[in-house]
C-alpha cells in the first residue's frame, strides 16, 4: 500500500477518524491503573505468571521500577498517547490552511484536535507527574509538552506541573469556541464534552468553583439534545431485558460492556478492552472486588448483575469481596454521562450546594437500583463531608474494577478531606490466607518513566 500527505480538509477530518484515537485492544487505555486501584485485591493462583514480564505483578503492589529497560514491553499509556501526538499535532499546525474545506469545517477539526491533545496530556498526568496541588505544582515536574509534528525534535523537557496544566486549560479553552453542540459521531469531540472534560480537570486540581459552569453547561446541553442518555438498569437487566441474556463467563452479552461500539451513554467514546489477558500485558485474570468495596453496594443495586461469583476456573469465589467484574470486557474511559453527572454532583457538594448534588446523585441512581433505593439519605445528603463520601464511593460503585480509582486515590491524597488515607492490596493464596501491600510512600502515585526516555533526553529527571 502506499501513503497519502494531507492536502485537503477532508484528510485532515480522516485523521481524526483514526480508530486509534478511540478504541484501544491492546495494554492501554486504563489497563494499567485497572491493576492499581484499592478497590481490587487478587487470587495468586489466576493472577500471577500471566505475563512473562512481571509487569502484572509490579503494577499491583506499586513496585518502584515497573519498566526496567528498553526490551520491556512498552507502557501501554504512554505508548498509545505518544503514538498519537503526532498526528493531533499536524492537524491542529496544518488544517487551517488545508484545500477545499469551509473555514468552519477546518476550525471544527483544529479544534477536535486540540481537544483530544488535552485530554491525551491529562492521561499522561495522571500516571506520570505528581497529584497536582496549587501550592507546589510551580516546582513540581510536569510532563513534556509535544506540540509540533517534528519527528527529529532533539531533546523533550519537562518543565514544570503548573505550565503542563496551563497547556491542557489551554489547549480545552481554545477548543470549545469552535466545536459542534453535537457531533457527527461520539467517537469525536464536542462541545459539551471538551466542557465535561475541562470541568474534570479543573476538579482534579481542586477548583471546583471553575469546574461547576463547565459542567453545567455540558450536561444542560446534553439533555436539550438528547445526544447521550442513561441506560436504565431496573429494565434492561430484568427479565427479558435488552442486555441478557447472561453468559457465564462474560456477563449479560448485550450489554454495553461486551459491545464495545455502544455509544449510547457516552458524551466522547474512548473505548479500552478490560478483559481477560490477551496478549495485552495487563488483563483482569484473578482480580476480585475487595470486601470493602462490595460492601459498598446495596442488596436491590443492579450494577451487581455485572459480576460473579464464580471465577474464571468455574470454581466459587471465596476471598476477597467475593466477587469479579464479569459484565465488563470493554471499558469506556473518555467521558461518559454518568461520570458528568458525578463530576457536577461532587463540585456542588464541594461548593455546599447540597440540595443540587443530591439531585444529580439521583439522576443516576434511579438509573441503577428501584427508586426505594436511589434515594440519599438525609443524615448523609445534609451534611457536607458526609455527601462528599457519598459521591466517591459512588464512583467507585459506578466504575469498579475499570481503572477510574487510580485517579481518584491520587486526587485524594492530597484532599484535606481526605488526610491519612491508607491504600492497600491483598493477594490470597489458594488457601485462603493473604498477603497484604500497602501504598505507603506518595512517590508510588507516580510511575516511572521508562528508562529509554530518560536517557534519549539529557538532562531530564526521572520520578524519585
Amino acid at each position: 500500500m502506499g501513503s497519502q500527505l494531507a492536502v485537503t480538509t477532508a484528510d485532515y477530518d480522516k485523521i481524526m477518524n483514526d480508530p486509534a484515537l478511540y478504541f484501544s485492544i491492546s495494554n492501554s487505555g486504563l489497563s494499567e491503573a485497572q491493576l492499581m486501584g484499592d478497590e481490587v485485591d487478587a487470587q495468586a493462583d489466576l493472577f500471577n505468571g500471566i505475563d512473562a514480564t512481571g509487569q502484572r505483578e509490579k503494577f499491583f503492589d506499586w513496585s518502584e521500577v515497573i519498566y526496567p529497560h528498553v526490551t520491556s514491553p512498552l507502557p501501554g499509556m504512554l505508548s498509545l498517547q505518544l503514538s498519537q501526538r503526532y498526528a493531533l499535532n499536524k492537524v491542529i499546525k496544518e488544517v487551517m490552511n488545508s484545500t477545499e474545506g469551509t473555514p468552519q469545517a477546518k476550525s471544527r477539526i483544529r479544534a477536535e484536535a486540540l481537544a483530544t491533545r488535552a485530554w491525551s496530556n491529562f492521561q499522561l498526568v495522571n500516571y506520570y507527574c505528581k497529584p497536582y496541588t496549587a501550592a507546589t505544582a510551580g516546582t513540581d515536574m510536569g510532563f513534556p509538552l509535544i506540540t509540533e509534528p517534528d519527528v527529529n525534535t532533539p531533546v523533550f523537557n519537562r518543565g514544570t506541573l503548573q505550565q503542563t496544566h496551563n497547556a491542557i486549560i489551554q489547549d480545552f479553552t481554545d477548543a470549545i469556541a469552535a466545536l459542534p453542540e453535537t457531533p457527527a459521531i461520539k467517537t469525536r469531540m464536542s462541545k459539551p464534552a471538551a466542557q465535561g472534560l475541562l470541568g474534570k480537570v479543573y476538579l482534579f486540581m481542586g477548583r471546583p468553583a471553575d469546574a461547576l459552569p463547565l459542567l453545567k453547561s455540558a450536561l444542560a446541553s446534553i439533555t436539550a439534545s438528547g445526544m447521550s442518555t442513561l441506560y436504565n438498569y431496573n429494565t434492561t437487566l430484568a427479565a427479558g431485558g435488552s442486555f441478557l441474556p447472561v453468559n457465564p463467563s462474560v456477563g449479560p452479552l448485550n450489554g454495553p460492556g461486551n459491545n464495545n461500539a455502544d455509544l449510547k451513554e457516552a458524551v466522547v467514546s474512548k473505548v479500552f478492552y478490560s478483559g481477560r489477558y490477551n496478549f495485552n500485558v495487563t488483563g483482569n485474570n484473578g482480580l476480585i472486588l475487595t470486601a470493602e468495596a462490595a460492601a459498598l453496594y446495596g442488596p436491590n443495586d443492579k450494577r451487581l448483575l455485572l459480576y460473579s461469583n464464580i471465577n474464571t476456573d468455574r470454581e466459587v469465589i471465596t476471598v476477597g469481596g467475593k466477587l469479579r467484574k464479569y459484565g465488563v470486557q470493554y471499558s469506556r474511559w473518555g467521558l461518559q454521562l454518568p461520570e458528568l453527572y458525578l463530576l457536577s454532583a461532587e463540585c456542588k457538594a464541594r461548593l455546599n450546594d447540597l440540595a443540587g448534588a443530591k439531585t444529580d446523585l439521583e439522576t443516576l441512581r434511579k438509573n441503577r437500583m428501584p427508586a426505594a433505593d436511589a434515594t440519599v439519605p438525609a443524615a448523609t445528603a445534609n451534611n457536607q463531608p458526609a455527601l462528599i463520601k457519598f459521591i466517591m464511593d459512588e464512583r467507585t460503585r459506578e466504575f469498579a474494577m475499570e481503572g477510574y480509582r487510580w485517579g481518584d486515590m491520587r486526587r485524594l491524597s492530597v484532599d484535606p478531606l481526605y488526610t491519612g488515607m491508607v491504600f492497600t492490596h491483598h493477594i490470597y493464596d489458594a488457601a485462603g490466607a493473604s498477603t497484604t501491600y500497602t501504598l505507603n510512600q506518595p512517590e508510588r502515585l507516580v510511575l516511572k518513566l521508562p528508562d529509554y526516555i530518560i536517557d534519549s533526553n539529557p538532562g531530564m529527571v526521572n520520578n524519585p
